[in-house]
């Protein structure tokens, strides 16, 4: 009987959340075989087993938080020929090892195993060589969010052909099957809804509706509970309580832990941004679509903190002192299903403003699918928030703790503006830049704010210096 317990995931955390098992008690699963997607502070994660044999019991419904080092599952060793083999792949070593937990002492060393797929509620034959002609299709799914998506839409990932590299399938496969399943489904009373409203027939403005208290109305999502308490304060009745995930946690002691040590300050200023937006498209052409308006942004940050150091470092308090950092960890805000992640671009400053462009793109991906890696959520040591995607113009933002500032970008449209002494439409944006007062002064948090907001309008110049 051996029990696998919760590994150290390399985040500093003490726990994690059972989102779903990928096994059932009584199913035969090998060494590496995905056996739970926990959520973490910052990601979603895939626990492969570090044993092989029949699962005996599963430590925990979906929704439970496990402690690091409690038992997540319970394998048991079997005598038959199948166990035994995967007994033997588990004494010679695993190739898929977590940070805090391995599978022998010579785990990962000198050579690589490709993971066998494991097919819940089925037995798996005794060698992978021998499996039938007949197999049921293994989809290739990497996405724990792809899953999850088709899962909740009932959508059977093995009749999809995958657009992703190599077949994988991706968000977009699973999306357009359930809006083609909506298509066939689709019955002549909804078309008749869409029809314009003089082809309606009459019906009352106002439809009468029972008598129900707010609370007995709300459908409570997964994860939540309705309350049906009384507020005291306010006199009203709890719509519902949803618990705080581990994410939602660890943001909200970073933010908290911002506002009460760091004492910021911010300026702002408006920006002529159509030099950029024109550079911007000078860089396209048939067959390159050109860096994107995130990268040279991000190139001139980079630039503007190499002139100013003292916003790229941190304040040890222990030792009173001011530390700057020798290279730049870009951070980069990004809102996601999940919520808000930061992502840094490891050594920025040694890139060009092509490769910046494919590092974001690369860390926008994965953080949509839930996979960047507690180093590259962590590393950051100075934030650039696009907030303007969101169509807002500014924000008095939050420093990402223990980083001493951050740079927002407001969006970018058109507006009225006074050229040579003539008024003229130009794309404006606002730049909002937010310090720590300990590593400066309002003059060099200013200068920092006017080098980048020159760059933006005349981003020839300035490419000349770099």
């Amino acid at each position: 009987m051996n029990t696998f317990l919760l590994p150290d995931l390399g985040e500093g955390l003490t726990e994690a959340e059972i989102v779903r098992w990928l096994v059932k008690v009584g199913d035969v699963v090998t060494v590496d075989t995905p056996v739970a997607e926990v959520e973490t502070a910052k990601s979603l994660v895939e626990l492969p087993s570090p044993y092989g044999g029949i699962v005996e019991e599963l430590h925990g419904e979906p929704g439970t938080t496990i402690p690091v080092g409690k038992p997540l599952i319970t394998i048991a060793e079997s005598q038959e020929p199948a166990a035994e083999a995967y007994r033997k792949e588990e004494r010679a070593g695993s190739g898929n090892v977590l940070i805090g937990y391995g599978t022998g002492d010579g785990a990962g060393v000198g050579r690589r195993r490709k993971r066998r797929p494991h097919l819940s509620g089925r037995s798996l034959p005794a060698s992978a060589n021998n499996l039938p002609e007949t197999a049921p299709k293994v989809p290739l799914v990497i996405s724990p969010l792809v899953r999850r998506l088709a899962r909740d839409a009932e959508v059977d990932l093995r009749e999809l052909a995958g657009t992703g590299p190599d077949g994988l399938i991706v968000r977009r496969d699973v999306e357009l099957a359930i809006a083609q399943r909506l298509e066939r489904t689709q019955t002549p009373a909804t078309a008749q809804s869409a029809t314009p409203a003089a082809a309606q027939p009459e019906t009352p403005a106002v439809q009468p509706k029972p008598e129900t208290p707010a609370a007995a109305q709300a459908v409570p999502a997964e994860g939540e509970r309705v309350a049906g308490a009384t507020d005291s304060r306010t006199g009203l009745a709890e719509l519902r309580r949803i618990p705080m995930s581990g994410f939602r946690k660890v943001v909200a002691a970073t933010l908290s832990r911002s506002r009460q040590e760091i004492p910021e300050a911010t300026t702002w200023v408006d920006v002529d941004a159509t030099a950029l937006i024109d550079l911007r498209e000078s860089l396209r052409s048939a067959t390159d679509p050109g860096p994107g308006l995130l990268a040279l942004m991000a190139r001139f940050v980079v630039a503007g903190l190499q002139k100013y150091p003292e916003l790229n470092g941190f304040v040890d308090t222990e030792r009173e002192e001011l530390v700057q950092y020798e290279g730049i960890n870009l951070g980069l805000a990004a809102q996601t299903d999940r919520g808000l992640v930061v992502p840094a671009v490891v050594n920025a400053h040694q890139l060009t403003t092509r490769g910046l462009d494919a590092e974001i793109r690369r860390l926008t991906q994965s953080a949509r699918a839930g996979r960047l890696t507690p180093y590259e959520l962590s590393c950051g040591t100075f934030t650039l928030n696009n907030y303007g995607s969101f169509g807002v113009d500014g924000s008095a933002a939050i420093i990402n703790h223990p980083q001493v500032a951050i740079l927002g970008v407001g969006r970018i449209i058109d507006r009225p503006w006074v050229v040579n002494g003539e008024v003229a439409i130009r794309k404006l944006t606002q730049l909002s830049f937010v310090f720590d007062h300990r590593v400066c002064d309002g003059g060099t948090a200013a200068a920092f704010l006017r080098f980048v907001a020159d760059a933006f309008e005349n981003p020839a110049s300035v490419f000349a210096d770099l």
